[in-house]
């Protein structure tokens, strides 16, 4: 079993598999991410009962496997892709149709730098909010705040914290940025490496991957604004 597993895995279609399986399933993340954290416009207990959800939900194990899975799949996604790129350039004729193959090899050098400044993003991300790194603000027991009769985390106002500091806000944006461009490219190829995409449904795919781009940085990318306007506080 494993041994086909890896005969699998080591052909450019086994690798395009993975990528396209782990890049969906990233993507039912960054929409699912999205909407936890846009809970912040409806104030504090909104969003820490959400925050007290996660932390309970599986008697507090299921948090922390979702975590180590989303660090495995964007692990699985970003090796697969460079193995598949360099497997592509190794296959490659020299002098094949040059500028077809120069404007491919750009836009896939640059989705794996937007892809490992993603995760670079994702590891500060869980260490800022998860760790508790950085947030030297306040004590840890005002990181703390009562909901219902119950002791929980105080998201609101790690957030409201963590984006009130300017550079962290700008790299958070910057960051939702390149994640928006990665998606704008990685979405229709998910939809075509699985076979859900044809010929004729090929344009409304890719319009629908802007969208959803556009809405995942909008949503993003307004909450850090809202802090640093005071919108939010």
């Amino acid at each position: 079993m494993m041994t086909q597993l890896s005969r699998f895995y080591a052909s450019s279609i086994g690798k395009k598999a993975v990528v396209a399986v782990t890049g969906a399933g990233l993507l039912a993340f960054v929409f699912a991410h999205m909407t936890g954290n846009l809970l912040i416009y409806l104030g504090p207990d909104a969003i820490n009962a959400y925050g007290r959800f996660l932390h309970e939900l599986g008697h507090g194990t299921a948090i922390w496997f979702a975590r180590l899975g989303l660090l495995a799949m964007f692990g699985l996604h970003i090796v697969a892709t460079v193995q598949l790129t360099r497997q592509n350039r190794a296959a490659r004729p020299r002098g094949y149709a040059l500028d077809g193959c120069q404007r491919t090899t750009s836009a896939a050098r640059f989705m794996i730098v937007s892809g490992l400044t993603v995760l670079a993003f994702v590891i500060y991300h869980l260490m800022h909010f998860t760790l508790g790194v950085g947030n030297d603000y306040r004590t840890a027991e005002e990181y703390f705040t009562m909901l219902d009769g119950e002791r929980v985390h105080n998201i609101h106002q790690m957030v409201v914290d963590g984006f009130s500091v300017w550079p962290v806000s700008v790299f958070y944006i910057l960051a939702m940025f390149l994640l928006c461009w990665h998606l704008m490219h990685g979405f229709s190829s998910v939809f075509q490496t699985l076979g859900a995409q044809t010929h004729g449904t090929r344009r409304i795919v890719r319009y629908a991957g802007y969208g959803f781009a556009a809405v995942i940085l909008i949503g993003n990318t307004s909450i850090p604004l809202a802090v640093l306007f005071g919108l939010v506080s």
